[in-house]
């Protein structure tokens, strides 16, 4: 059955208002047998049927490619009368996990194969009154906005929809698709411990780096404001609530009384809550209802306890920076990066039972349905932002080609097929004299990794001037597209721009005095990135001096996500002689990590990386998973 036969997007009113709550409420009659809501909206949702919570969570899409939920709702469903009820937060504004369209909900309830709700005109709503609706408070760039939630202006609109009015029909033109990931599953809440306490401020210890949904209850004495903030560690006494333009918190004005408050869409990660309140309350529990991607684990065991304790934080990392997609950090972006994902899913087909093949598949489709002008890859998916990384766009070969090799699945690969043909089509124009030159503009980031020479400007304009690293990258998504052509059956037809590639980055980086690659034409940048996906690429050259230079310290290391290719590299060299270097390396840096937690951080320098910003869970960081096993290193 195609979903929404009957059913028309419906809102409030025509306008698109930023940071806007809208209420929608039905009533339908059916029985106790097996029930389904299908729904989708743009940008969040909160479902209530006779008033208890259903479900949330809007899948991350574009117009073109709208993802909608089929939840069975039969235990929810009684004899008789029933109401339905939504809460829809529209943003309204764009952000690099959103792109503002029009603001709609759409719906329709189906039992035995027959449609007993759709929505139309018909649907009762209004503006939702607790919420500050055009309050705008922004989070992060990337995170969007926060809330203000006004606990005295609520009512029991979920069960009866006194004072609402008619809805108003809205026309978009959307592709539906069924959910292509499972719903995240709720956990059992976990209550933070207060660990400081100060007049009217506190911070509680969840006990460990947790990804979930705020929850409050308490009592207060009066009608005040309280402020609550989450952070991944605290610092002189305080989480790190603001840094730069940058504010981790919410507000709730707390009614006089029991309080009891759940927000199911916003999703925090962090480890401590802090809180700032104007007269005492009494804490029943404040704290997380961890939300969770279920998955299967395989379980490895390694005879050392360090490897074994870097591993499990790993993982536990891999775990908590899956959503919906895939996310770089649960704290500071939640966004769905290619390079980012290319780690997390080559460590996931080792660690998990099915090696992950449908929530991988489904991060790789949702990145190809990206429809940028200039047709590279937006820096992340879905992405209002006009910006982009441009050697993101070539390790989405390296993704397609892995998921290939790891899951014999070729329909993904011929269903993305002509976008990776078109990005690279893209590059190919970019080209001169035989060399592929950075992008120009400020909407590109010519960002290669978090390490000297090699992370670009951002908003910044930079020459249309060949470096290494494009120009490896590209000789690698060729590499990897002949493969891709290999497994299907199709003929590669760019032998010849791989040849011609190989030799005049030979040619233009190499020196022949050094032994090693410059990152810039006639240049003495050395990195270790740079020179690893040299060798990787398979360019002519002294592979073991460059390593024992690498492995010395004489040229620019590499950040711990790009380590992967330092190490794959060495490997591939020369196992015998490298291996213990790799091990001892993780060991090194991945030990202090695991001394203060359970996560593994985004750079090497923690928390101080990025003027204070660095986040202490972040995805791409657990490739040691691919090295600790010594059936895999």
């Amino acid at each position: 059955m195609k979903a929404f036969n009957l059913s028309k997007w419906i809102w409030l009113h025509t306008e698109n208002r930023k940071d806007e709550y809208g209420e929608f409420f039905a009533s339908f009659i059916a029985n106790e047998k097996p029930t389904v809501c299908r729904l989708s909206c743009d940008g969040d949702y909160t479902l209530f049927l006779n008033g208890k919570f259903v479900a949330s969570n809007q899948y991350g899409d574009f117009e073109h490619y709208k993802i909608y939920d089929e939840i069975d709702i039969t235990d929810y469903v009684k004899n008789g009368e029933n109401e339905f009820s939504v809460l829809v937060w529209h943003f309204g504004e764009d952000s690099q996990r959103y792109i503002n369209a029009k603001a709609g909900v759409i719906f329709e309830i189906e039992q035995n194969g027959k449609t007993i709700l759709a929505s139309n005109e018909n649907i009762l709503c209004r503006q939702n009154n607790a919420y500050l609706n055009g309050y705008c408070k922004k989070i992060t760039p990337q995170l969007g906005y926060s809330f203000c939630y006004d606990a005295t202006k609520e009512d029991d609109w979920k069960n009866t929809g006194n004072g609402f009015q008619k809805a108003v029909l809205i026309h978009k033109i959307c592709s539906f698709l069924e959910r292509p990931t499972k719903k995240l599953k709720l956990l059992e809440r976990v209550h933070g411990t207060v660990v400081l306490s100060e007049g009217n401020h506190c911070i509680l210890d969840l006990g460990k780096e947790t990804v979930g949904l705020a929850t409050l209850k308490f009592l207060s004495s009066t009608v005040q404001k309280i402020v609550v903030a989450w952070g991944e560690d605290v610092q002189n006494g305080h989480v790190r609530q603001k840094i730069e333009n940058r504010d981790f918190s919410f507000e709730y004005i707390a009614k006089k009384g029991e309080n009891h408050y759940t927000n199911y869409m916003l999703r925090l990660g962090c480890r401590y809550l802090e809180i700032y309140t104007e007269a005492p309350i009494e804490i029943e529990y404040i704290g997380l209802i961890p939300q969770v991607y279920s998955i299967a684990e395989k379980k490895v065991v390694l005879q050392d306890m360090l490897d074994q304790k870097i591993y499990n934080a790993c993982v536990n990392s891999l775990k908590l920076c899956m959503m919906e997609h895939y996310v770089d950090t649960p704290w500071r972006e939640q966004c769905l990066y290619v390079y980012d994902s290319r780690n997390q899913a080559l460590c996931g087909y080792q660690v998990f039972e099915d090696g992950n093949a449908d929530y991988v598949r489904a991060n790789l489709k949702l990145i190809s349905q990206d429809r940028r002008e200039d047709g590279l890859l937006a820096i992340c998916y879905p992405c209002g932002m006009d910006l982009t990384i441009p050697s993101f766009s070539l390790y989405y070969f390296m993704q397609v080609n892995e998921y290939l090799k790891y899951t014999g699945d070729l329909s993904l690969a011929e269903e993305v097929y002509d976008k990776l043909i078109s990005v690279l089509n893209v590059f190919i124009r970019n080209r001169k004299d035989g060399l592929v030159l950075k992008f120009e503009g400020e909407n590109h980031w010519n960002f290669y990794d978090w390490s000297p020479y090699l992370d670009g400007e951002l908003h910044g304009t930079e020459d249309a001037v060949p470096d290494l690293m494009i120009n490896v990258l590209f000789i690698l998504a060729l590499q990897n597209l002949k493969e891709i052509d290999g497994k299907l059956g199709k003929m590669f037809v760019y032998e010849k721009l791989l040849t011609e590639s190989k030799k005049r980055t030979n040619e233009v980086f190499y020196n022949a005095e050094t032994g090693l690659y410059s990152m810039s034409v006639g240049g003495n940048e050395y990195t270790v990135l740079g020179n690893a996906l040299a060798i990787l690429a398979g360019l002519e050259l002294d592979k073991g001096c460059i390593c024992e230079k690498i492995v010395n310290g004489e040229l620019c290391d590499c950040s711990l996500s790009m380590k992967i290719f330092k190490y794959d590299a060495l490997l591939a060299t020369d196992r015998a002689k490298w291996q213990w270097h790799v091990r001892d390396e993780i060991r090194q840096d991945y030990g202090k990590m695991v001394k203060s937690g359970d996560t593994v951080w985004e750079t090497i320098d923690g928390a101080s990386a990025f003027d204070n910003a660095g986040s202490l869970c972040h995805g791409w960081s657990a490739i040691p998973i691919l090295y600790l096993d010594k059936r895999k290193i």
